[in-house]
Parts: C-alpha cells; structure tokens; sequence
C-alpha cells in the first residue's frame, strides 16, 4: 500500500533535521529526487529533545515536493499518531516501546491511509516482531540512539537487522527494513548487506553542494551491496 517506491527497491529518505528550518521550502526543493522525506517529530519527553508538532509537518506536507516518512519519538503514540497520518503523511513510524498496543496502532493508520511504521531503539531486540511482522509497512531500526541528529553509525546494530531481514525473508514478508542514523556513503553499504532497503541520512544529503548527487550515490552504493 502506499507510495510506490524507485524502480531499484532502494529508498533513500533525507533527514530534515540536517536542513535549515529558515528555508525549508528551499531545502525540500533540493531532495526532489528522493523518495520521501524523513520527518523527526520529537516531545522531550520519549527522548532528550523538542523539535515540531502537527502544525510544523503539515507545513511541510503542503511544500514538500516527495512524500513524508514522518518519525514519531513521543510518548502516547496510541493518541497521537492518527493525527500524523490524517494530516496526509505517506507513512507514519511510531516506536514499539512507547506503544500500548503497537498492532491495533498500526491497523489504525494504514485504516487512514498511511503506510504503518514501528521502529526499535538499539536496546530493543526485534524478535517481539516476528509474528506480526505482515501487520507493518515497515520496521525502522535504529542505528544511533534517537533524539540527535549527527551521531556516529553503530555497526553494532547490523546483526539485528540482518536478524530481521532473515526472518522476513523466511515468512516472505515485504515489510520494509529502514534504518536511521549516521548513514552515510561508507555505512549505507554495512546496512544494506545486513538487509536494509530504506535509508535515512541526514548530512550526507542536505550537507552537500548537490544534493541531486548525493541521493544518487547513496541508492547506487546501496543496490550495488543489497542483500
């Protein structure tokens, strides 16, 4: 269900939280050959940091040339998410730990029309998921702690991903495997040899003098080390 993705199977979703907000109908301009744009809604309460609201996103969603993969780091996401998906996101990603009932959720976004996300901290192992991995769009494990933008890849996360690839493999599942933080053009390879088809990076985009460029690199060296 949901935005049909590129023709390779490989998504790169650029972190808004590494664009300059003053311009952010420039700096979305700029990403329009990515696949969607990565949406960082914090509530410095689920994690150490503030950032935006359902006003912000809807802003965004009403510029943004790509549809939004928006990353929800907040508490009560049972109450909260369904605002994010009937604000027209394309996929809306909440966090298994901060969940009461993390299926029930997502039957509740794809009813709006979303594609349902559930991301994992890296304390969090994924096997909770297993058996009801055909109730997700998508799983997004994190490869840094989430709060920050700009912190180091932990390869230390790329057993548990290849866990997961390997366990939707096994059932046949076409659940997307994202990974989010410090991905850049040495690290999208470890990610995607451990399985991931979905990418966030944040610099590596928006840091470049072409982003253009930049997301075309990243899909290449990623399809050319997928799993």
């Amino acid at each position: 269900m949901g935005v049909v993705s590129d023709s390779s199977g490989i998504r790169i979703n650029p972190s808004i939280l590494a664009a300059d907000f003053v311009n952010m109908r420039a700096e979305l301009a700029r990403i329009a050959t990515a696949d969607f744009v990565h949406v960082d809604v914090m509530d410095n309460h689920f994690v150490p940091n503030l950032t935006f609201g359902p006003q912000m996103v809807e802003r965004i969603q009403a510029t943004s040339p790509v549809p939004l993969d928006v990353h929800l780091m907040i508490d009560d996401p049972d109450r909260w998410a369904p605002g994010y998906a009937e604000l027209g996101a394309a996929s809306v990603t909440f966090h298994l730990e901060a969940a009461a009932d993390p299926v029930a959720l997502a039957r509740t976004l794809r009813g709006i029309g979303a594609r349902a996300g559930v991301a994992v901290k890296p304390a969090t192992g994924v096997e909770p998921l297993f058996d009801v991995l055909d109730e997700f769009d998508q799983i997004l494990v994190m490869t840094v702690e989430p709060g920050f933008g700009g912190q180091s890849f932990m390869a230390d996360m790329m057993p548990k991903l290849r866990l997961l690839s390997d366990e939707a493999r096994r059932r046949g599942s076409g659940v997307w495997l994202q990974v989010d933080g410090g991905i850049a053009p040495g690290t999208i390879e470890q990610a995607a040899e451990a399985g991931a088809d979905t990418f966030v990076a944040g610099s590596a985009v928006f840091g470049a003098d072409d982003p253009d460029a930049a997301i075309a690199a990243l899909r290449a060296s990623a399809h050319s080390h997928r799993r």
